[in-house]
């Protein structure tokens, strides 16, 4: 596994984690008071930055881990295909920070709660995460074609 497939690897897991516990913190609140009232963006904040923080030390902790693993001090380079895998990745999980940027700009002309605004373009950068690692491990995986 190259070093690029791993950091996707860690991404699709830090994704996944910090939005399981950001629904945890929210949805586990006392069932008395409404979901649209409940504190909400202190959870967002902490998940998205502990994701961030999670993301560049288990990274590190790869690279540290390859070079002493590959015992030549190095981490591999990033080659062509590393290169086209990454684009095709980022283009399909692009599609999702649209979606949720234009659920949001729909939910604000109908003026719900920013509760539900702030969730859906969390939740659209979750997916675009998600969704971009998954096809890249496809493309490691399988394969894929290059234009």
């Amino acid at each position: 596994m190259s070093f690029e497939e791993r950091g996707v690897w860690i991404l699709l897991t830090v994704a996944v984690a910090a939005y399981a516990v950001y629904l945890f913190l929210i949805l586990g609140g006392p069932a008395d008071v409404p979901l649209v009232d409940r504190p909400y963006v202190v959870p967002m904040l902490w998940t998205i930055g502990g994701a961030i923080v999670a993301g560049i030390v288990l990274s590190i902790f790869s690279g540290i881990l390859t070079g002493i693993i590959s015992r030549r001090g190095t981490v591999d380079k990033k080659d062509q295909r590393d290169k086209e895998i990454n684009r095709l990745g980022e283009h399909i999980g692009s599609s999702f920070v649209v979606i949720g940027g234009v659920s949001a700009l729909i939910l604000a002309w109908i003026e719900v709660p920013y509760f539900w605004i702030a969730n859906v373009i969390y939740l659209g950068f979750v997916l675009s995460g998600i969704v971009a690692s998954i096809a890249k491990l496809v493309a490691y995986r399988r394969g894929f074609q290059s234009w």
